[in-house]
């Protein structure tokens, strides 16, 4: 009996759903066209600040992955302005609070890949990611079979998370 791992069957892993990424090009500018676009829904925006924004991760690490994204590009942190990083930041927050509200984020990963060594997919547009996290998330799918599992479709959570966005919008106004 052989002890070699058999991965060759356990290599295939049928998600349909996910030709959309498959079927468009790479797109180096996506970031800049969220930043001017007039359609949020068609680029996944969430929210926007008077010098940043809020939008959904097309390829996301897990369910929920947002990133908080300056409207001007540049790759320096040293460079944004006082009024950038206060937005950003607090982008970073807000997203964290539609995130506890739509998939009930327990924890977060928050972090910048800055440069291409750092794994910046996106070099000369910084931007933070915003992963949710959950308790016993890490599981034995990308282990076992070198994948994630993402449990929902873009469209569907974008749906989710404009509601909540609405609903603390509310909130927010009634406060006042």
């Amino acid at each position: 009996m052989s002890m070699e791992f058999p991965k060759r069957e356990l290599e295939t892993l049928w998600a349909p759903w996910r030709v959309e990424y498959f079927q468009e090009k790479p797109n180096s500018e996506f970031l800049a066209e969220a930043a001017r676009a007039s359609d949020d829904a068609n680029h996944f925006v969430i929210a926007r600040r008077k010098t940043a924004f809020l939008m959904m991760n097309r390829y996301p690490y897990a369910v929920g992955h947002l990133m908080a994204v300056p409207y001007r590009k540049t790759a320096d942190l040293e460079s944004l302005g006082e009024n950038e990083t206060i937005d950003l930041w607090n982008l970073v927050v807000h997203a964290q609070k539609l995130l506890r509200l739509t998939v009930k984020a327990q924890g977060f990963n928050v972090g910048l890949n800055l440069g291409e060594c750092a794994g910046a997919g996106v070099v000369d547009h910084l931007h933070f990611h915003i992963v949710p996290r959950w308790s016993g998330d890490t599981n034995f799918m990308p282990i076992i079979a070198g994948a994630r599992t993402i449990s929902e479709g873009l469209r569907g959570l974008y749906e989710k998370l404009i509601d909540a966005q609405r609903t603390i919008e509310t909130q927010d106004w009634e406060k006042k």
